[in-house]
């Protein structure tokens, strides 16, 4: 498959837990490449305590990266998203606008812990709701509310929100349990993005282009391009990217 997108990575250089540097995050976007992504929203965290970075300098080295790939991938195209955990004000911070949301959309990427309970998600999704915001939860086959309970991520999708896994999860490469999820999640219609979640290029690499392979292979091309291309081109689409 071609044209593919990343809707959750961690390439910006120095502002948390992915790349540490320039040279980093172009050795990532050259993996992102081969794989024939051609749209990336990259996802720095913005987490109480963990990841707090100031925006100004967020901007900042998100420009030098976009920069430094336009000379280097004329034809891949990068827009800046924030990867919002629950524990912060999400009220205050939508609308306030402190951080971005996906490539300046009504869509926000919104992370939880792992032990985080059903009611405290359903929370905080109806908070991003009602400010006017579209969540799509970040990884759900990362939560215990979510994995053991599918009924329950169907209610989350019945609110509003959009379901993300990862794709190393999508492969195995997590746990089987993760494999199984999302294999439901698939089955039963809930998914709607896949993103790398890559922090470098060893441990947390980009590997969007196996995962659409295979989910093309069990799902069909259709879906896969669908959860691969479709969808996350609707964001762009809200953005007034395109």
């Amino acid at each position: 498959m071609k044209d593919l997108f990343d809707v959750h990575c961690h390439m910006v250089p120095g502002v948390d837990d992915g790349a540490s540097d320039l040279e980093e995050s172009l050795a990532m976007l050259k993996m992102e490449y081969r794989d024939g992504v051609r749209n990336i929203i990259v996802t720095p965290h913005y987490r109480r305590r963990m990841f707090e970075t100031p925006a100004k300098k967020v901007q900042e080295q998100f420009q030098k990266l976009q920069e430094a790939a336009k000379k280097e991938y004329p034809d891949l195209s990068l827009y800046l998203g924030c990867e919002l955990h629950s524990n912060m004000d999400l009220q205050e911070i939508l609308e306030k606008r402190k951080y971005v949301t996906m490539a300046g959309s009504s869509y926000v990427l919104l992370e939880f812990s792992e032990g985080d309970s059903a009611q405290h998600i359903r929370e905080r999704v109806y908070n991003v709701l009602s400010c006017g915001y579209e969540p799509i939860i970040a990884h759900v086959e990362r939560y215990q509310a979510t994995v053991k309970d599918v009924g329950f991520s169907g209610d989350l999708v019945d609110m509003g929100a959009k379901l993300q896994v990862n794709v190393e999860s999508i492969l195995g490469k997590y746990t089987w349990g993760a494999k199984r999820y999302c294999r439901k999640l698939m089955k039963e219609d809930l998914l709607s993005f896949v993103g790398s979640d890559s922090h470098n290029t060893k441990t947390r690499i980009p590997n969007i282009g196996a995962g659409a392979a295979y989910v093309s292979k069990k799902m069909g091309e259709a879906y896969a391009n669908r959860i691969f291309h479709d969808n996350p081109l609707e964001i762009l689409r809200d953005a007034g990217e395109i």
